[in-house]
């Protein structure tokens, strides 16, 4: 085999076989394939696809082009994935939850991307907390706290890591098929039993249209299955933010909240959700409503704070952070209301732009190297069809400088629509696709 043979045969419209994306995704892994031929076989995927199967066998190939977890545990292991949104902290509540119900949860996460924020740059803005973890480390914080949160090891999915950079550069991340490779050869590279893929739709989520939210969320889960684990998937709301704030530390805050005081949120009403759904793809409960009712009773009475602060313990966070949150988050140093310019309902939030202002505030990543400000962001954020009057904030900006805090104040004003008419909120949930 060799990749120019591949490469030419996903040109002429045939899809290469279980064996030849084996190989080429070895290749990519240790080098043995170019830049230049991983650049031409993402374009050739890109434009005539790979099919079903093809892209089963090539998301298996990249889960194996590196280290697969094992476990050796005393109960299912559970995960979920989300493709990303705005004020997306679910994570936070969701692990701590399933924990109590008794599974394992080996949360591999990532970073920011663009304007959605990264679930370990928000649990770095807790003092202390470390999420690079080898294998035996994680197995025993499982094993003592049935959660963690971390991010993936070099050995993880090197194929993955190796054709995500080359697609950044040639205008093929789009793809479909190389979507689906990429999250779920590191997802189940974990090796869960089951998984559950929040898939987002609206402004402040990649997939703007159901249309779009749908295919993606096809494709994951039916691939998903395809591989031997069972996987749901839900696609959900994305047209305002989550949390009621954007930025790591603030969504830290927004969590705590959820957890500590009586988990009436939408944050919780996902994590119940996706919780509900998972609990019955693993045999853990027979029905999706006594799942939800579990994983919301389980938020409301405290119980998954409680697991949360034995995770964040357990990852060198405050041992008693659960119990004086606020104390232990970083304040930023200018912090000042952005006023309605007039009276009107809240009409439309644009999601990707009010993500871009925490970017350029300092709260995510321009490039790679940037270092993150924990404590910037925007809290008090109005969700659609709240009435607010002229001169009462529309949020609350934080940020290091003056200048900066003016700047996200105006990018606010601009991503925000008000109306003279009230407006519906939009449902948290548009569609469950299930084995």
């Amino acid at each position: 085999m060799d990749a120019r043979s591949i490469i030419a045969k996903l040109r002429r419209g045939d899809v290469p076989s279980r064996e030849e994306l084996i190989w080429f995704a070895q290749g990519l892994a240790d080098g043995g394939v170019s830049d230049a031929q991983a650049g031409a076989f993402a374009m050739a995927v890109c434009m005539g696809g790979l099919g079903a199967q093809g892209r089963a066998d090539l998301t298996i190939a990249m889960r194996d082009s590196g280290e697969v977890l094992t476990w050796d545990l005393d109960g299912p292991v559970i995960d979920k994935h989300s493709t990303g949104g705005v004020g997306d902290c679910v994570s936070l509540v969701l692990a701590p939850a399933l924990a109590e119900c008794g599974a394992y949860v080996p949360m591999i996460s990532g970073r920011g991307l663009g304007h959605t924020g990264g679930t370990l740059d928000k649990l770095e803005a807790i003092p202390g907390v470390t999420t690079q973890i080898g294998q035996a480390r994680l197995t025993q914080i499982l094993q003592d706290t049935g959660a963690a949160i971390v991010g993936a090891t070099g050995q993880i999915a090197p194929a993955d890591k190796r054709l995500y950079a080359v697609r950044d550069v040639t205008a093929t991340v789009e793809s479909l098929d190389l979507i689906t490779a990429s999250i779920l050869s590191k997802k189940l590279a974990a090796s869960p039993d089951a998984l559950v893929l929040d898939v987002k739709v609206g402004s402040g989520a990649f997939m703007k249209t159901h249309d779009e939210a749908h295919k993606l969320a096809q494709a994951l889960s039916e691939t998903a299955n395809a591989a031997g684990c069972r996987t749901s998937a839900v696609i959900t709301d994305m047209n305002q933010p989550l949390a009621l704030a954007l930025g790591n530390a603030l969504e830290v805050a927004e969590v705590m909240k959820v957890l500590t005081g009586g988990g009436v949120s939408p944050l919780a009403e996902i994590a119940a959700e996706l919780g509900g759904t998972l609990l019955v793809d693993a045999g853990m409960c027979d029905t999706f409503e006594a799942g939800y009712s579990q994983i919301a009773e389980i938020i409301r009475d405290g119980r998954a704070a409680e697991r949360f602060g034995r995770m964040m313990a357990a990852v060198g966070g405050p041992v008693h952070f659960t119990d004086n949150w606020a104390r232990f988050l970083p304040e930023a140093n200018v912090i000042r209301e952005i006023p309605a310019p007039y009276d009107g309902y809240v009409a439309a939030i644009d999601g990707e732009a009010l993500g871009l202002a925490v970017v350029a505030l300092g709260g995510g990543r321009q490039v790679e190297s940037d270092e993150i400000d924990p404590a910037v962001g925007l809290s008090n954020l109005l969700t659609l069809g709240t009435r607010v009057s002229k001169g009462e904030p529309l949020a609350v900006v934080h940020a290091a400088r003056e200048e900066a805090a003016s700047q996200a104040a105006a990018t606010v004003l601009q991503a925000v629509t008000l109306s003279e008419t009230p407006v519906d909120a939009p449902n948290l949930v548009h569609e469950r696709i299930t084995p």
